[in-house]
């Protein structure tokens, strides 16, 4: 059969007759396997339309396949000749060896039809990038790995190597290197260790539970240079029990030095009060905090909740549902947008219902030009359907759009304060005064309408209070130049007696909180230091850490304070979730060695993922919004039934191990979603 032997079937899906469909673009062609390989590899030929979402890596692999196939052609004569020469009674014991190589080689079985490593058809770059690729489809390995950094360092360091080259094996790997590794990524740590005695640092503890009872609870540590990755805990016995979860917390300060630990971040699926309240008991200087990630999602997802706001949203999503389910008609859009997507994909599924109508709106007129359109209403494929109806009937409503333009004023000032505070930099003295904005916002918008206005606020101010506020957050608005010298903020009366209760908190003793009036009095008259010009300058332009570590010498008690306090991250949200590897390391189907060596490699794994992340981190980037569609979403498509995987997910979004949904997807479809990982 041709499919089993053309590689290229793993991203078309067969229809009847010669057509397929592209698993990247789900566009249909006529013409079979070969015009599926020129739309895959994007080069002008044969009157194919080249792919637009296809990865680039599947672009270099189909154009090394059509290379490897066009000089096949040419130098026909050349293979026949080498043929009938290998055929001659002098070759024929040389050809029966090449066989049995061949016949002994589980790739070779797998892919009879690909060309043998070392063919002369092959030049020596394409023969590396065909044994790299073989050794990711051997090994299930997602494409992903490729966009790493520590892939190309491996290809550069073995280039430098001699012929002959072997790689370390399995049980080296496991034992040696993986020490060796653990110890530098540890040594990295220690280094960082060393400025929690200026900045402090923040505990953050992040919980996932599943329909089986189970709790796993990861600890990681941030400080301004960078977050990291602690351990991983099962909590699932005593996940309600506040007594040991108490010993629990109080093992993991014990880790860091409760001197050095200023903040605890807290998720909501852990007992909030009871953990506070021990740690508030037993550790005078440690405060905790909600995640305000998770607090603001909150809000956001009671907006959705609003009658008109959710009616608002579903006949959104019959139109995206509409478009992303017909192959003809999602390329028929993409032509009337630029190629620009209709729906977008957030860290939730509030986030995504509320960016998602925001790129609506943004192809408001060119919707509106494409249902109008004689390619739309002559394709009798979609424009016959009776969804097409109901979605004309939506486009042309305009108290919908209304609801659409409506929704997104209410919605993007807090999804502002979602990026400001999920961007992974100290944002604990910025969240009091992103919040007062947004509400400003809401404010001026329903300056007409006091009886929405009161409605959303209400939302507003009761996750505010009940959950996202701290004094933590006062005291840093507080000492926050850019607001405690703006005249323009009016909160500042309404936050200094949460800022005196943290002073209390942090300088317990009267002999610490010596001159601390006269330094308060130093800071907010902006005197000494803090008057002069680069001082004034720099109070919008720098960190609020940053500026009291410059300026605010003439304030030393207030400036050691100021610094632990503005050097915080208030969120968890920018840090990935490899919950499928967390679960290996908690198998009871494990022994112990196997445990050990999976603690390891995740901590490896985890700290070298946080480390590129910072690296790489891109200040056009958006920090709630991610790379790739998700079309198993209510966007795309509709689960009367979601399993608890997909309700989990719909939490943290498509942030988790990974980057691309749609590989996770399709390796849990083929693979199974218990397989393992590291193969231990």
């Amino acid at each position: 059969m041709v499919r089993e032997k053309d590689v290229c079937w793993e991203f078309a899906e067969k229809l009847d007759g010669n057509k397929v469909r592209c698993k990247f673009c789900l566009r249909v062609l006529n013409g079979g396997i070969s015009r599926l390989k020129h739309h895959l590899s994007r080069l002008p030929s044969k009157g194919v339309n080249p792919c637009s979402k296809v990865r680039d890596d599947v672009t270099d692999r189909v154009r090394s396949i059509i290379a490897s196939k066009e000089e096949g052609k040419e130098n026909s004569n050349t293979k026949k000749q080498r043929l009938a020469e290998a055929k001659s009674p002098g070759n024929i014991s040389a050809s029966k060896a090449l066989m049995s190589v061949e016949a002994m080689t589980p790739i070779a079985k797998v892919f009879p039809s690909i060309t043998p490593v070392g063919s002369s058809s092959l030049n020596d770059q394409e023969n590396a990038e065909r044994s790299i690729a073989l050794f990711f489809f051997e090994n299930k390995l997602d494409f992903s790995v490729a966009r790493s950094t520590s892939y190309q360092l491996m290809i550069d360091a073995v280039t430098k190597c001699s012929h002959g080259f072997r790689g370390p094996s399995a049980e080296i790997l496991k034992t040696a290197w993986l020490e060796r590794i653990k110890s530098e990524v540890s040594l990295q740590w220690k280094d960082i260790e060393k400025e929690w005695a200026t900045t402090g640092c923040t505990i953050i503890a992040e919980t996932w539970t599943d329909n089986k009872s189970r709790a796993l609870i990861n600890f990681l540590v941030s400080s301004p240079s960078r977050t990291f990755f602690h351990r991983s805990v099962d909590a699932s016995s005593y996940f309600k029990n506040t007594k040991c979860l108490a010993d629990l917390f109080d093992s993991v300060i014990q880790d860091f030095g409760s001197e050095n630990v200023v903040q605890i971040i807290i998720d909501s699926a852990l007992n909030y009060t009871g953990i506070a309240n021990h740690i508030v008991q037993h550790y005078g200087t440690i405060f905790v905090s909600p995640c305000a990630s998770h607090c603001l999602n909150l809000i956001l997802e009671e907006f959705s909740k609003i009658d008109w706001v959710s009616r608002c949203i579903l006949q959104a999503q019959t139109i995206s549902k509409f478009i992303y389910n017909n192959a003809s008609l999602l390329d028929l859009m993409k032509k009337f947008t630029g190629g620009q997507e209709l729906i977008r994909t957030g860290i939730t599924k509030s986030v995504s219902n509320f960016l998602s109508l925001q790129s609506m709106l943004k192809q408001k007129s060119r919707l509106k030009h494409m249902f109008h359109s004689p390619e739309y209403s002559t394709n009798s494929s979609y424009a016959n359907k009776p969804q097409s109806l109901s979605c004309i009937d939506i486009i042309e409503d305009n108290d919908f759009w209304r609801a659409v333009e409506e929704s997104v004023a209410i919605s993007e000032p807090f999804l502002k304060v979602l990026r400001e505070v999920s961007g992974g930099k100290p944002a604990v003295g910025c969240i009091y005064e992103f919040m007062t904005r947004a509400k400003d916002s809401l404010r001026t918008y329903y300056i007409m309408d006091e009886n929405k206005c009161k409605a959303f606020l209400d939302i507003v101010d009761r996750k505010w209070q009940n959950q996202l506020h701290s004094p933590l957050h006062a005291a840093a608005a507080f000492l926050n130049p850019s607001i405690q010298y703006n005249p323009e903020i009016k909160f500042l009366g309404s936050i200094k007696e949460d800022f005196f209760r943290v002073l209390e908190k942090l300088l317990p003793t009267p002999d610490l909180r010596r001159d601390i009036t006269n330094q308060i009095l130093t800071f907010t008259k902006a005197t000494g230091m803090f008057s002069c010009n680069l001082a004034m300058e720099a109070r919008d332009m720098v960190s609020p850490g940053l500026w009291w570590e410059q300026y605010g010498d003439s304030a030393p008690v207030l400036q050691r304070v100021a610094i632990r306090i503005l050097s915080q991250v208030c969120s968890t949200s920018t840090f990935e979730r490899h919950w499928s590897t967390f679960q290996q390391i908690h198998s009871e189907k494990r022994n112990k060695i196997d445990k050990e060596t999976l603690n390891d490699l995740v901590y490896i794994n985890y700290n070298l993922k946080l480390s590129r992340q910072l690296k790489t981190k891109s200040s056009e980037a958006d920090p709630i919004q991610c790379d790739d569609i998700d079309m198993t979403s209510e966007w795309v498509e509709e689960t009367e039934n979601p399993s608890p995987t997909t309700q989990w997910l719909d939490r943290f979004g498509s942030a988790l191990d990974g980057s691309d949904l749609n590989t996770r997807q399709f390796n849990a479809a083929i693979f199974g979603a218990n397989d393992h990982i590291f193969g231990l």
